[in-house]
């Protein structure tokens, strides 16, 4: 049974910050706490972002609250930009937490290249991008990934990719986890995830996932641009979005299937059984965890399969070598996962869905490049707005177990995307801003429109203000490849 379509008891507690306070939904155990502005709460409360919220405030084992981001929108069981740390002990994992696609995440790469250098080129790197990395639904990697090495890549990650040619080790160092989660077991992946995977390793797929070319718009901290190697206004970055491809899908559907076969008890007392989860020390938990790095493992390889290929076509076009027009890795990061962390003392799953880890500086999880002024948190707009690089702070530590947003979040459905825009349109109207759009399918672009998403500028603004990850960069499209 899904959560009912009902209103929850919601408290303002400032400007930034909201509550949903145990008492509010039967069985909450912890408080859901909301960062939103009065405008971005307004959209929260179109669908059932806030009941969901509250739902996962009643699993077994949940520590001190539920946190709401502020591009968060209804998801399958858990909010999409939504976080919960569940005790190692008394608690569990939970598929829902983490969604489908397992390690969706974003990269950006610099450039020593310039808006003016680079726009003329844009239709031809446009092109050489779109011929380069494989795009759309079904679409299948030019890189022939066999039984001999899937498990390899699934153990090994970015790893795998950086050894067999595809990438440099700074490449490893500026990307989370080394780009590789070391808990994944191969092992607990189906063949039917492997044979979705195999052809899929090195593409774009469809929906939401993006290249982008785009260019610095305004710069807020000197210190952290610094850092990134970005040097000031209309410097040219490459934002890459996708994830694990069909075989982060199948893992979800089966362990989803196998926790629902397992613990029909556990799902008969939830309030949806889309919360199903495994009770920590348990093995079906064991197992997921492991299926769940390899799934991880598998996208942060896909994403560096992508970044070598996108260095091609720049190189191609520009007839410069990669060190001279300074292609490297800002920081790759994702968000839908689940890790094991210590947060005040305790040990605990920590699921970000459509959340983006947010660790402040001094942290040795850090790259040694960002370890004296935080992690950099990507999150990306819409084709037709901005997107922004910020950096992790300390209170996100004691507000939201070291998270920020994800990215704009959407406002209407896929459907409802493509009932209200023709392709063809949306197209022709980011052309007239100078916004160039290479795609698979025009109804993909109509799903993908601008105003199907939340205002990006007002979820970086909160995220800013409210201290939990601060903005360093503004960055604004120039062309856009859509699957």
């Amino acid at each position: 049974m899904a959560f009912p379509n009902r209103v929850v008891s919601v408290n303002k507690i400032d400007s930034l910050k909201w509550e949903i306070p145990v008492g509010a939904f039967p069985g909450m155990h912890v408080p859901a706490i909301i960062f939103a502005s009065d405008a971005l709460m307004t959209k929260i409360r179109e669908d059932r972002t806030l009941i969901q919220a509250a739902g996962v405030a009643t699993l077994p084992g949940v520590i001190e609250k539920v946190v709401v981001l502020p591009d968060a929108h209804e998801g399958y069981g858990f909010p999409i930009g939504g976080v919960a740390a569940l005790d190692c002990e008394t608690g569990g994992i939970s598929p829902g937490g983490i969604g489908y696609d397992i390690n969706c995440g974003v990269r950006i790469l610099r450039t020593n290249l310039t808006a003016n250098e680079v726009k003329p080129h844009i239709p031809e790197l446009l092109d050489e991008m779109f011929e380069n990395v494989p795009s759309g639904v079904g679409s299948k990697a030019k890189l022939r990934i066999d039984r001999a090495n899937i498990n390899e890549v699934m153990e090994r990650g970015s790893e795998w990719a950086v050894e067999n040619g595809y990438g440099t080790k700074k490449d490893l160092e500026h990307t989370e986890e080394g780009g590789r989660m070391k808990a994944a077991d191969s092992r607990a992946v189906s063949d039917d995830a492997k044979k979705r995977g195999m052809p899929q390793c090195g593409s774009l797929g469809a929906g939401n996932h993006f290249l982008e070319v785009q260019k610095v718009n305004e710069v807020f901290d000197a210190e952290a641009v610094k850092a990134f190697g970005i040097t000031g206004k209309d410097q040219v970055t490459i934002m890459i979005h996708t994830g694990s491809r069909g075989l982060g899908h199948q893992v979800c559907s089966d362990y989803l299937r196998k926790m629902e076969t397992e613990y029909p008890q556990l799902a008969s007392k939830l309030p949806d059984r889309e919360l199903i989860y495994a009770p920590a020390g348990s093995h079906l938990a064991e197992e997921y965890l492991g299926a769940m790095s390899a799934a991880a493992n598998f996208a942060w390889a896909n994403r560096q399969l992508i970044t070598h290929w996108v260095r091609e076509s720049f190189q191609k076009v520009f007839r410069k070598d990669a060190d001279s027009l300074g292609l490297e890795l800002i920081y790759d990061v994702c968000h839908n996962v689940c890790k094991v962390e210590e947060h005040n003392g305790r040990k605990c799953f920590v699921h970000r869905k459509g959340a983006t880890r947010a660790f402040p500086k001094g942290r040795p999880e850090l790259s040694h490049d960002y370890r004296h002024i935080g992690q950099p948190v990507l999150l990306p707009g819409n084709m037709g707005t901005a997107s922004y690089i910020l950096v992790g702070q300390e209170k996100a530590m004691t507000e939201t177990f070291g998270s920020t947003a994800h990215g704009a979040g959407r406002v209407k459905s896929r459907h409802a995307a493509i009932a209200a825009h023709r392709g063809s349109d949306v197209k022709a109207k980011l052309a007239e801003m100078g916004i160039i759009v290479r795609c698979q399918s025009l109804e993909v672009v109509a799903e993908e429109a601008p105003d199907a998403y939340k205002d990006i500028d007002e979820v970086a603004r909160v995220s800013h203000e409210a201290g939990i990850a601060t903005r360093a960069v503004r960055l604004v499209p120039m062309g856009v490849v859509k699957g």
